[in-house]
């Protein structure tokens, strides 16, 4: 168990081997909530964005643009 001090502005930093286990970058968002006594703060998951780009190809339609080279990448 590792210890934080709160600052003035109630901010607290959370420790690199936790961030390193969790994986959690600058600019993650976190959830943080009351358990009893507890502060609990988890990493939020996120959902990926829904895009909608047009008609649905068919597979003769991508094996084609794949046969063209037409891969946009």
């Amino acid at each position: 168990m590792e210890k934080v001090k709160v600052t003035r502005n109630y901010q607290i930093t959370i420790p690199a081997t936790i961030r390193g286990a969790l994986g959690i970058k600058e600019g993650d968002v976190l959830e943080v909530y009351l358990r009893g006594e507890e502060i609990v703060l988890r990493k939020a998951k996120t959902s990926r964005p829904r895009i909608r780009l047009g008609r649905r190809l068919t597979l003769e339609e991508i094996e084609g643009a794949i046969d063209r080279g037409e891969g946009g990448c």
